[in-house]
């Protein structure tokens, strides 16, 4: 082979790849007696096409997986798809085809597109949340969970799309309409299934303290997510009689200290009071308006603070005569703490909004410690740390204390000879609901008879299957027309009866898919022994959009799963890392109408239309989406350049936890540089044979640190600081080849390079093993050893400073006297220029750091 023939990569990669399967080589055996180390990616949507954030999601892992195979551990990687959900649904309604078939179809594409990009994943494993194999195993669990008491049927608030007759998460309610129907979207009471996840609350909390490997900001989200905030429950006695019968209102506060502060009470629009005055129109009236915003806290918070007058007031505890309206307010959560607060608008700017637009009293009662009885408050409440004042009993009072106090206080008071006042903790956190009114879902396990009850399905009777013969040419979910699905016998009495028609909702299909991977084959959920082998996950990645839902799901169920006697191991996922997104340019035409990349042309002259040559308009850097159509077909890339440069390209330059711009440059780099290592090895393997005549220390020296700081580096997850070693490293035997180093080290240097960058580019790397005349696969070679005796060095180089500026560097011995660096230092001619050629007033040398010259 000549040098100047150019590497073919589609043709090399795909030999390769097949050569892989036909050894069956990342196939994982359980039984295998090293050590085991398991990787994984969050596995994807089956949608019909794999994105460029797909292969920088899974080129990452499968670097870790290389890596950690070439280091002798026992590696699991492998692969399947989070195939339930309301895409195929959507699918189905608009091209006429069964969610199977669009679903497996997609898969089938996805699968191809993956092989292409050469990962090391055991696809012996695979599976589909979708396949009867695996929801059979699901509903066991459910089962399981029922008898355990983690699952609990109850009325539940949902959002209801009234045309398309379904339920609607809170990312599905657009501008409070629903986002394929466009209808006003009703907020409804319905019975659900719950997972009650709030059992965990304060071990989910607590056992965050332990993922050290997970980055802050995620345990962050979740620990706001769960929300444990400890407060007082304060009971206050109405003033005349209350209409829903109860002769207080209860309410949680975290700030009891601010209660001479308190100017209103608020109740949600589901509280038992708003219900009980909802006879009349314009209350009913107000709730109606309320119950428009959906469910989604995010949703609630945004809105324009609005509240009704219910004219009911309340006592206030401590000060006699003084009383507290009572209103209906669009910013309370019913789900949260009582559903109801006292209003302290001074210090809460929620309540402070309120209160301006009401007109209602702003009292100030915690003061900067640098401020006098004076202060008060404008647009803005006063949050920070004082002391107390305009507060009673409580002047002068440290925040805490206050709190304290005021706590004890009202535990002593009675109101119909209970304490008025309780400490409590209370948890954001609420119970998951799990219940769809969707057909592509996992059927829940159980069977309402009017005589039975709720009855849980049978094992012999499992699994519940999916119908095949449903239509979606009528709105809402098509179980609850299938007559042959909904009507059964109970299996208890024997009268007739109805299986449930809500299925689950994905989330839990993709909280214990990790478990189900460790025997993906067995005729149980879970294989105890071999859960506890494999999990946690050592290495998880994926989009910190999952923080507070699939991951906080995954580790409750994961306690679940312990108490429903399937296995100890609460933690799932031991190391956690969250990668940026791939972004591009946007381009629009002169309609305003979104391009994609391939029709423009940016080279030559100004950006323009690839067909028409009129001028294009170039937009920001977003991530890639389908909508502005700023996306880049990783097919193309793959058929054009290779997997390996797609992969090389994903992996350098940027720090993996951050975006990464898309560009042609980068991408024509990237395969500049695999050229060019096929270039270098083809030219060092000519030359193994000969004696040479340079000396190899400093590329021996090159390939030696490089394995160390590759290792190191990809161990860290700095994969863009292992890529720029092998630049290093490449250059390093560039020089060598010019100085012609002897043909052994020279080998020695070329095998270390293609198993160190066989995790980045591993077709590349078997066509050189292979070229230098190596056995076996590169991809089954051990991890080069370095020697740290040889990386010690012998010399250091020290920045000089002249009066405190960097003049100059000066190399010396390790070991070298201070005199001698003194005088080294002192004949350098930039001291000598900076000092006027006089002798210094002072030298100061610090060992192996710095010299500081003072003229």
């Amino acid at each position: 082979m000549s040098l100047e023939e150019r590497y073919n990569a589609p043709a090399v990669e795909a030999k390769w790849r097949t050569a892989w399967d036909d050894a069956k080589l990342f196939e994982t055996d359980n039984d295998d007696p090293r050590e085991k180390y398991y990787v994984l990616e969050m596995f994807p949507y089956p949608s019909g096409r794999i994105h460029m954030g797909h292969v920088r999601n899974y080129a990452m892992g499968d670097v870790v997986a290389r890596y950690r195979r070439a280091k002798g551990f026992n590696v699991l990687h492998p692969m399947g798809w989070d195939a339930f959900g309301m895409p195929a649904e959507n699918a189905a309604m608009q091209r006429g085809i069964h969610p199977g078939k669009w679903t497996y179809d997609n898969i089938a594409i996805m699968r191809t597109q993956l092989k292409s990009m050469g990962l090391s994943l055991d696809w012996s494993r695979e599976f589909a949340t979708c396949d009867v194999e695996y929801y059979h195993q699901q509903q066991r669990l459910f089962l399981a969970f029922l008898e355990a008491g983690l699952v609990t049927r109850a009325m539940g608030r949902v959002n209801w799309d009234p045309v398309d007759r379904t339920v609607l998460a809170n990312e599905q309610v657009i501008d409070g309409r629903g986002w394929r129907s466009g209808a006003l979207v009703e907020q409804r009471e319905l019975p659900q299934w719950f997972f009650k996840i709030t059992d965990y609350a304060e071990d989910l909390m607590d056992a965050l303290g332990t993922l050290d490997r997970w980055p802050e900001k995620v345990r962050l989200m979740q620990r706001n997510w769960i929300g444990r905030s400890e407060g007082l429950k304060m009971r206050f006695e109405y003033d005349g009689e209350a209409p829903d019968g109860s002769g207080a209102l209860t309410v949680f506060t975290t700030r009891p200290d601010t209660i001479f502060g308190a100017s209103f009470m608020a109740v949600a629009a589901q509280h038992p009071l708003a219900k009980a005055l909802a006879d009349r129109a314009d209350v009913a009236a107000f709730i109606a308006e309320c119950d428009r915003l959906g469910t989604s806290a995010i949703d609630i918070e945004k809105a324009e603070k609005q509240g009704f007058d219910t004219g009911l007031r309340v006592k206030h505890p401590f000060v006699e005569g003084r009383t507290l309206p009572v209103y209906i307010a669009n910013f309370i959560l019913m789900d949260y703490g009582t559903g109801a607060i006292f209003g302290c608008p001074a210090h809460d700017q929620r309540d402070l909004d309120f209160a301006r637009k009401y007109g209602l009293p702003v009292r100030p009662v915690v003061r900067p410690t640098d401020a006098d009885d004076t202060f008060g408050v404008g647009t803005e409440a006063y949050t920070g740390t004082g002391a107390l004042f305009n507060s009673a009993f409580l002047d002068g009072l440290s925040i805490a204390a206050a709190k304290a106090k005021v706590a004890d206080a009202l535990e002593e008071k009675t109101l119909d000879a209970a304490p008025q006042g309780e400490r409590a903790v209370n948890f954001r956190l609420r119970d998951w609901g799990i219940s769809r009114q969707r057909y592509w879902g996992c059927p829940i396990p159980v069977i309402h008879c009017e005589t039975c009850g709720i009855v849980p399905v049978p094992e012999a009777d499992l699994p519940v299957k999916l119908p095949e013969d449903v239509t979606f040419d009528t709105p809402g979910n098509p179980l609850d027309r299938h007559e042959g699905f909904v009507n059964v016998m109970c299996p208890q009495c024997g009268n007739p009866a109805r299986r449930e028609t809500d299925t689950m909702d994905t989330f839990v299909d993709s909280s214990w898919y990790f478990a189900r991977f460790t025997a993906p084959d067995a005729d149980k959920p879970i294989e105890p022994k071999v859960m506890e082998d494999w999990l946690p996950v050592d290495q998880y990645i994926g989009g910190v959009e999952h923080a507070i839902m699939h991951l906080l799901y995954s580790r409750f169920f994961m306690r679940a799963v312990e108490k429903a006697g399937y296995g100890a191991r609460p933690e799932p996922f031991a190391g956690l890392f969250t990668q940026g997104m791939v972004t591009h340019e946007t381009y629009k035409d002169q309609a305003g109408n979104w391009l994609f990349p391939e029709e423009v042309v940016l080279k030559d002259g100004p950006p323009r239309h690839a067909k028409t040559g009129e001028p294009i308009i170039v937009g920001a850097i977003e991530s890639m989406s389908k909508s502005k159509r700023n996306v880049v077909d990783p097919d193309d890339i793959i058929a054009n350049y290779g997997a390996d440069t797609a992969r090389w390209f994903m992996l350098s330059d940027t720090p993996p936890e951050r975006d990464i711009e898309w560009t042609d440059a980068g991408v024509e780099a990237a395969h500049r540089f695999v050229q060019r290592l096929w270039r270098l090895i083809n030219e060092a393997k000519t030359r193994f044979d000969r004696p040479g005549t340079g000396d190899g220390t400093t590329l021996q020296k090159a390939a030696h640190a490089a394995v160390r700081d590759i290792s190191a580096d990809i161990e860290a997850l700095h994969f863009n600081r292992a890529v720029a070693r092998l630049y290093e490293l490449a250059n390093a035997l560039q020089k060598g080849l010019a100085d012609d180093v002897p043909g052994a080290i020279l080998k020695d240097a070329v095998s270390k390079m293609v198993v160190c960058f066989a995790p980045m580019m591993p077709h590349l790397a078997e066509e050189c093993w292979t070229l230098i005349g190596q056995e076996g696969f590169a991809a089954a070679a051990p991890w080069p050893a370095f020697d740290e005796a040889l990386l010690v060095e012998d010399t250091v180089t020290l920045p000089v400073q002249v009066n405190g500026k960097r003049r100059a560097e000066v190399t010396v011995e390790k070991d070298a006297a201070k005199d001698a660096i003194e005088a080294i230092v002192l004949a350098l001619p930039e001291v000598h220029k900076f000092t006027g050629g006089k002798p210094p007033r002072k030298v100061i040398v610090v060992p192996g750091r710095i010299v500081n010259v003072v003229a």
